[in-house]
């Protein structure tokens, strides 16, 4: 397994390591209350709820895996060093599509801290791959689903 590093605002590794605490206490005593359940039914050979909770531990375990590597392997940031002079990650880049004259402002952040209704974006998605690195004043080409967009970069902050 390759370890990443994997940087987060405050907010997002408090979000993953309560995620992670629930998991391990309450995920993990709701699985074991299933299996046990299952269990006192009888014959385990052919009880499909005791297979599923099986199941469901596995995944569950997996998860919690999952999630303590990410927690490992994650980075805080610092936000009030973040150079504004150009897009990177957790600064707010404000774009205008040049062809509708439409204006969008996006945090950009880490893959897992993405959520489009709250117009954090991630590094890896089109746009957040285009606007990386770039300054205010210039114009990128976004590959979308529906084509190409040209944008541009209004203003960079924080």
């Amino acid at each position: 397994m390759s370890s990443k590093v994997s940087y987060y605002t405050e907010e997002g590794l408090n979000k993953l390591k309560n995620e992670l605490s629930h998991l391990k206490t309450k995920g993990r005593s709701q699985i074991a209350a299933q299996i046990a359940e299952a269990r006192d039914k009888g014959d385990l050979s052919e009880n499909a709820e005791y297979d599923a909770a099986k199941d469901a531990q596995g995944l569950l375990e997996l998860k919690i895996s999952k999630l303590e590597e990410i927690v490992s392997n994650a980075r805080l940031l610092d936000e009030s060093t973040i150079d504004t002079s150009k897009a990177s990650i957790l600064t707010k880049v404000k774009i205008k599509n040049k062809k509708t004259g439409h204006i969008v402002e996006y945090t950009l952040v880490s893959e897992e801290e993405a959520d489009l209704k709250a117009g954090r974006i991630s590094l890896k998605s089109p746009i957040g791959k285009a606007l990386l690195g770039r300054e205010v004043g210039e114009t990128v080409l976004v590959d979308v689903p529906a084509g190409k967009i040209e944008f541009e970069i209004l203003d960079i902050g924080r």
